[in-house]
């Protein structure tokens, strides 16, 4: 399923900012904690980090845009088995801009604990296999 990245809220009163710079190019393999682009706010230009793993599909925003609304979509990320072509739903786009729900709030910490998971099997097989 084709996820929006959305623009960040990099401070408690930021409302829009400037997407100075992608750090990536449609097709790029991202995974959680991999830089995506450079914001700029009023005060400071940071880095913004994926939080999900997969393809980045499109980038919907250019660089150097001013004045991009938080929680509009930036770009897509296409997951494992999603089409080049694949678009968001509107109800993907509802759910993605819901605040996080204890519904919600589980199945990402499922995801992310799953995903631990299996990083931890695969360090600890490496590991055993260089004693």
């Amino acid at each position: 399923m084709a996820l929006e990245i959305l623009m960040p809220a990099l401070s408690p009163t930021m409302e829009e900012g400037t997407l100075a710079k992608w750090l990536v190019a449609e097709g790029d393999r991202v995974q959680s904690g991999d830089l995506l682009a450079e914001i700029e706010t009023d005060k400071a230009t940071m880095e913004f980090e994926a939080v999900d793993e997969g393809v980045i599909g499109k980038l919907l925003v250019a660089e150097g845009t001013a004045n991009v609304k938080v929680n509009s979509a930036i770009a897509i990320l296409l997951e494992e088995g999603d089409a080049a072509d694949a678009t968001v739903s509107p109800a993907q786009s509802a759910a993605a801009a819901a605040p996080l729900t204890p519904p919600r709030l589980r199945q990402r910490r499922n995801q992310h604990v799953r995903r631990h998971a299996s990083l931890e099997s695969v360090f600890e097989t490496c590991y055993e296999q260089h004693l």
